[in-house]
């Protein structure tokens, strides 16, 4: 194993064992979206606060693998706080990063993320890292639309 897969390891294990911003986010305009990937059992709730054109709070729960669940946690860090028009922004990168053959780069600030590019060499396991980011535009979708949130499957 290289130093940067190692790296990358420690990095995906720290967020499925420390997960950030765990937890039902309770409050007015609070939207809730669930996710579940029954080929391998994971299941989440995206908890969502959109206002002002922001993300201004989120939070997940989950269960499932340690891919999903760090996937959940770096993309809670990585917007929480963000305009909508920025987490977009990053859910093209995260999804073009880990459906390309090739490396793909993401911004500095959102480094965390890049670790789980080695999923990308265990493709069954890439829908375990995208649940989190498939949920996230579905809220982001309702919250715009001020429609009832579907339940989102990854098959």
């Amino acid at each position: 194993m290289s130093l940067s897969d190692e790296l990358y390891r420690e990095t995906i294990l720290d967020h499925y064992h420390r997960p950030r911003n765990q937890g039902e986010l309770k409050g007015d305009n609070v939207l809730s979206v669930d996710g579940v990937n029954p080929l391998c059992g994971d299941e989440l709730t995206l908890f969502l606060k959109v206002e002002d054109g922001k993300v201004s709070d989120l939070s997940i729960k989950s269960r499932g693998c340690s891919i999903n669940t760090a996937s959940a946690s770096m993309m809670t860090e990585a917007i929480k706080g963000q305009s909508v028009e920025r987490v977009n922004e990053l859910i093209s990168t995260f999804k073009d990063m880990m459906m390309s053959a090739d490396e793909v780069n993401v911004p500095e600030e959102f480094e965390d993320l890049e670790a789980l590019q080695g999923v990308k060499k265990y493709p069954v396991r890439i829908k375990c890292a995208l649940l989190p980011w498939n949920t996230l535009i579905e809220g982001l979708r309702s919250a715009e639309s001020g429609a009832n949130p579907h339940m989102v499957t990854t098959e």
